[in-house]
């Protein structure tokens, strides 16, 4: 008979059910979690997925993906890599504050294509064998430009921070 620790017990319940936010995720170390970033850098704050993606540190069971806006493209790299939990992250807009970021199962998600997407995030994690998440940002702005706002950028750092701060603190 195994003994585990009560915070062990913790992580396990939670690893077993649908996370309800990004610290619950990245509490379930025993998997291999890939974020893949989607979006357009030339539209604001559509880039924010790809900001995301290309700061994170690739270590232990995290690593990190940019695809940008042909996420189409990179089906059979992303199941090749085989991770345990896929999390989608791009900008979304839930009705929320600008800057809210929210881990939302894509079960959950309308079957909508964005304009600057050629097929939906619904429809596109039926190609993946792994549970698929969405890290949704909602955005500021859409407009043509290359600078994302400030207050989505500074939520996409607290993310970031929390990603990279939480492999340094339970690293493999």
């Amino acid at each position: 008979m195994s003994v585990l620790t009560a915070s062990a017990r913790f992580r396990s319940n939670i690893c077993s059910k649908v996370p309800d936010s990004l610290s619950d995720l990245l509490s379930c170390r025993d998997k291999n979690i890939l974020f893949v970033g989607i979006g357009n850098v030339l539209k604001k704050d559509d880039g924010a997925g790809v900001y995301i993606s290309r700061n994170i540190l690739n270590r232990g069971n995290i690593s990190s993906l940019t695809v940008e806006v042909s996420i189409e493209n990179y089906i059979g790299k992303i199941n090749s890599l085989d991770p345990d939990i896929l999390v989608l992250v791009d900008c979304v807009d839930t009705g929320a504050a600008p800057g809210t970021s929210r881990l939302i199962p894509v079960d959950s998600v309308q079957d909508l294509t964005f304009n600057t997407h050629n097929i939906s995030l619904k429809r596109i994690s039926e190609f993946f064998r792994m549970p698929v998440y969405i890290l949704g940002m909602q955005p500021e702005k859409l407009g043509f430009g290359e600078n994302i706002s400030y207050i989505v950028r500074t939520e996409a750092d607290k993310i970031i921070n929390l990603i990279n701060s939480q492999e340094e603190t339970y690293g493999n």
